[in-house]
Formats: structure tokens, C-alpha cells, sequence
């Protein structure tokens, strides 16, 4: 009964330590949070946009993960009503902005 006990005790001590080397190794290798500058989460809007807000929510979510992103609300069309949604929803977050949509351009940065 003591051999038993003695390898249920090794064991848990093994798997203990184990787990130990396991946390100590991803603190260390996960350290920081490599960052993109200048990285964008664009939301191009239109009309009333009604889910504007869960999306900015989602949005706001992804960029938890991703330090140093900015989300921009592209106003291609919205309504008065969602433009002041938009606004508001803007002014709430941290990097957050709303941008017309006919001077906001992707492909800005090309040169083709």
C-alpha cells in the first residue's frame, strides 16, 4: 500500500511540476504582445445601419487582442440619425474615429 501511495504522490509532484515549467515558460516567451502600428479596423456603413452598435462592439473586442489598432467608422451613406449614432459610438472609445467614406481610400498607400 505504500508503493501505491508513494507513485500517486510521485506522480501528482510530477504533474505539478510540470505544470509549474509550463506557466514560468509561456510567462516568459508571451512576454509582450507584439504590437502593428498604424493597423486600421475599418467598418464601412451605409443607411441606418442598425447594427452599427454590435458591430463596433465586436470591433472593439478584436481590438483587445491586436494592442495599437484603431477602429474608423466609414460614413458611406449613413443616415442623420446613424451619422449622430456613429458619432457617439466614436467619441465612446478610446482609438476610435468616423471618417467620410468618399475620402476614406485603402488603396491610398499604392503607388502603382
Amino acid at each position: 500500500m505504500n508503493v501505491f501511495r508513494d507513485g500517486v504522490i510521485a506522480f501528482f509532484s510530477a504533474v505539478g511540476m510540470t505544470t509549474v515549467v509550463w506557466l514560468l515558460a509561456g510567462a516568459v516567451l508571451h512576454a509582450g504582445r507584439p504590437t502593428i502600428p498604424g493597423l486600421l479596423l475599418v467598418l464601412p456603413v451605409r443607411g441606418e445601419a442598425l447594427a452599427l452598435e454590435h458591430d463596433v462592439r465586436e470591433l472593439r473586442r478584436v481590438r483587445s487582442s491586436l494592442p495599437g489598432a484603431r477602429i474608423v467608422i466609414a460614413d458611406c451613406g449613413l443616415t442623420a440619425e446613424a451619422r449622430g449614432l456613429a458619432d457617439y459610438l466614436a467619441e465612446r472609445e478610446d482609438n476610435a474615429a468616423v471618417v467620410d467614406g468618399a475620402d476614406f481610400r485603402l488603396d491610398a498607400g499604392d503607388k502603382r
